[in-house]
């Protein structure tokens, strides 16, 4: 009975995600909408959590140990897709646009959002500071559909891919060291944290840097038929990814989004068609994303924050947002 609930479940989040973003382009409106949406009805019926729990029959912990590697594994395939198209030539005079918004105006969303969550939902400053830095990020999966719709110049475009796709391992990086702070403040010091930051950079840029030259030798020694090209780079992209944070947690992050830069920006091999085959993955994952994370959602959870927490989101949105 539970694997047949589990079996169905699989096909029920795929196919809520399609539909939701064939609904959003009939309708013309952001599918990231329709997908929480959907996702949030589902979670009322069944959360991914409960139908786990019920076919191991283990404790609520067992959705998250489950569900989380997949979805940094999506998360990992889709920053790859995204510094795919990532081209130098392409940003011109926008990259001072690109290095304020993660440099200058990152740092201002994380310290308003600090304030607003120590004096608004009564945080600890240790707790403040990392909903700060996690709630800095925009991401490749937000960005992405909304530019779909929206559709501005192509200058403002390629400002806003390259920021939402950058902004993903900077703040992952960023959340790890506040993290690490939090956690053994008083055993770290500033070069133990200045340390940790230069590794996790480091080893993403030197696997990225290795995995892309793997990638363009096998491809310029014919040692790949074509047929396999794509399937290849995902292989090598998800190994990278693994490897990477084996090494250094959060590294592997920066490594595929450098790794997909690098392939951008080479001129040894064509790599069009594998960014054809990743966009078509890149939206069947972010469906899928979407649905299974909104329905983790529980209204019980929510209302635990209380009612200060409606003018903290306001906030966020209308103020600190416009603001950074």
């Amino acid at each position: 009975m539970h694997e047949n609930l589990f079996s169905f479940f699989l096909v029920l989040v795929p196919l809520l995600g399609i539909a939701a973003q064939w609904f959003a382009w009939r309708l013309q409106i952001p599918s990231i909408l329709l997908l929480l949406g959907f996702g949030l009805c589902l979670g009322l019926w069944h959360s991914p959590d409960q139908i786990l729990a019920e076919l191991t029959g283990g404790g609520s912990e067992v959705g998250p140990k489950l569900l989380f590697p997949l979805v940094s594994l999506s998360v990992a395939i889709i920053l790859f897709e995204g510094g795919l198209t990532l081209r130098w030539n392409q940003l011109g005079s926008g990259a001072g646009t690109v290095f304020r918004l993660i440099g200058i105006a990152s740092l201002i969303t994380w310290g308003l959002t600090v304030l607003l969550s120590y004096f608004l939902l009564g945080f600890s400053w240790q707790l403040a500071w990392l909903l700060g830095a996690i709630l800095m990020v925009t991401g490749p999966t937000v960005v992405g559909p909304l530019l779909r719709q929206i559709r501005p110049n192509r200058r403002v475009s390629n400002i806003l891919q390259w920021e939402g796709i950058l902004i993903d391992p900077v703040g992952a990086v960023a959340a790890v060291l506040v993290f690490e702070v939090v956690t053994h403040s008083e055993s770290l010091s500033w070069l133990a944290i200045a340390r940790t930051m230069l590794e996790t950079l480091g080893i993403g840029v030197l696997l990225g840097c290795a995995a892309a030259a793997v990638l363009v030798f096998s491809l310029r020694k014919y040692w790949i038929p074509d047929f396999l090209h794509g399937v290849f780079f995902l292989v090598v992209t998800l190994a990278a990814f693994w490897l990477s944070n084996q090494w250094r947690e959060e590294s592997g992050l920066v490594t595929v989004t450098i790794l997909g830069i690098c392939l951008a920006n080479q001129n040894y091999v064509s790599v069009d068609h594998v960014l054809e085959f990743k966009e078509h993955l890149r939206v069947f994952l972010i469906s899928c994303l979407f649905i299974v994370l909104g329905s983790r959602l529980q209204l019980s959870a929510l209302m635990e924050i209380g009612w200060w927490g409606i003018p903290f989101v306001l906030l966020l949105i209308f103020v600190v947002r416009p603001l950074s």
